[in-house]
This record gives structure tokens, sequence and C-alpha cells, in this order.
């Protein structure tokens, strides 16, 4: 009997594990796609009614996906859909900027020829195929990147101060990366970092770090842009829309 029950122990937790990732999956996918709403409070009861699933695993999932900044959480308030604002936004890719240049420099003039092949190889075992991968892939994989320059840099603070900025732009970046202005030419300013690096060339990292930062920037408001206009519009109804399209067509143009 002893031995027949320890299979059959093991296999809860498995089953545990399994629901808070299906749970994971299946809220990160509404928060994407909207059908949770920017600064709609969570709902876990309903969502574990409509999920079949017991609150243990949402409440997991949840916690797991505010870690990642895609959603909040305050006491007393539950869990809600992370806004969409522009605010602070600029301050916070200049200051990734700031941290990246500073830690490109640091690896370039601290690292070993050893982990510079390391950080080489990583980009080569990723380039090919790179921008056909699925959104959350090529997010994780790019975050893989940049924190490697970040660790490769000696400095232990750099890392934690890169991973806490990553995750208040994440949901952001995530919508970005789906959006038709997501950078081509990703892999390219991948490839000049990464050369620049195995050359040593302070000057040339930087000015590439500097350029694959701005053109996201530009990419991510004209993203957040199209997904505020996205919420906006769902909210109102289709008499209102025909109405405010009438009004826009009727509004006289103003003479130059």
């Amino acid at each position: 009997m002893p031995e027949k029950s320890a299979p059959e122990a093991k296999s809860k937790p498995k089953r545990s594990a399994d629901s808070a990732e299906r749970a994971y999956q299946t809220v990160r996918k509404l928060l994407v796609e909207f059908k949770l709403r920017p600064n709609e409070r969570i709902n876990e009861v309903q969502l574990s009614r409509e999920l079949e699933l017991s609150r243990t695993p949402i409440r997991e999932a949840l916690n797991r996906l505010a870690s990642e900044g895609f959603v909040q959480f305050a006491p007393n308030r539950g869990f809600h859909v992370r806004p969409l604002s522009t605010d602070g936004l600029l301050d916070l890719y200049e200051l990734r900027a700031i941290i990246e240049i500073a830690a490109f420099r640091l690896m370039v003039e601290r690292a070993e020829e050893a982990e510079l092949d390391r950080f080489a190889e990583f980009w080569r075992s990723v380039r090919d195929g790179y921008q056909m991968r699925a959104p959350d892939e090529i997010l994780e994989l790019d975050e893989r990147f940049h924190m490697l320059i970040a660790e490769l840099s000696g400095n232990l603070e750099i890392p934690v101060q890169l991973s806490a900025i990553n995750a208040r732009i994440r949901f952001i970046r995530r919508i970005q990366i789906e959006h038709v202005s997501h950078d081509t030419n990703q892999v390219h300013a991948h490839d000049e970092i990464v050369d620049a690096a195995l050359r040593r060339d302070l000057e040339g990292g930087e000015a590439a770090l500097r350029r694959h930062i701005e053109m996201t920037v530009s990419a991510t408001q004209r993203a957040l842009k199209d997904a505020l206009f996205q919420v906006y519009e769902a909210e109102t109804s289709p008499l209102q829309r025909r109405k405010k399209r009438a009004a826009r067509k009727e509004t006289p143009e103003v003479e130059k």
C-alpha cells in the first residue's frame, strides 16, 4: 500500500502547478488582448468560475502577473489591471538608456574574453528566426539579451535596477512587440551591439544601444496610442461611434 500512495502524493503538486500555469497563460492573454480593461478590478471569483479552477491557482497567477508588471495589487483593494498611460514612460526609457549604456561601458572595460564570447554565443543561438518567434518569446529573449549586458558589467546593482525597470515597462513592451510598429531592424541592432562588444568598441556600442532604445520608444508610443484608441472605441456603442465619425466629417476645416 505505501508503495502505491507515493506516486499519488507526487501527482497532486504537479496538477496544482499545471492549474497555476494554465491560469497564468489565460489571464495574461486576456490582459494583452484587452479583454480585461485598463484600471479594471479583477474579480477572482468570476475568473475562478470561468476557468473552472479554484481560487488558489488564480491567486498564484495574479501574483506572478503582478511581479511582471501586468497587474497591480493594493491591500484591501485587490488586483487591478495596470492603467495604460504615457505618463512617466519617457522617463523610464531615458533611465533605461542611461543604465544600459553605463552597463555596456563597464562590460567592455571589465568582462573577460570568455564572458564576451558567452554574450555573443547567446545571441547567435537565438538569432535565426528571431523576428518570427511568438511575441512572448521575443520579449523574453530581448530582456535576456540586455540583462546579460547588465550582469557582465560587474556591478551587482545594475541588473537589479534594470530588472525593476523592465517590470514597469513589460506590459507596454508586450503590446508593442505585436504592433505593426515593432522594430523589424531589431536583429541588426543586436548584431551591432554584439560586434561592438567583441571589439571592445565603447563609442560604437553606446551609439548602437542609444539608437536601439530610441527606436523602441518611438514604436512604443505609437503602439500605446493605438491601444488606448482600441480600448476607447470598445467602450462606446456603435451608435455613439457613428455619431462621433459624423461629427468629425461635419466639422468645417479651419482656413490656413
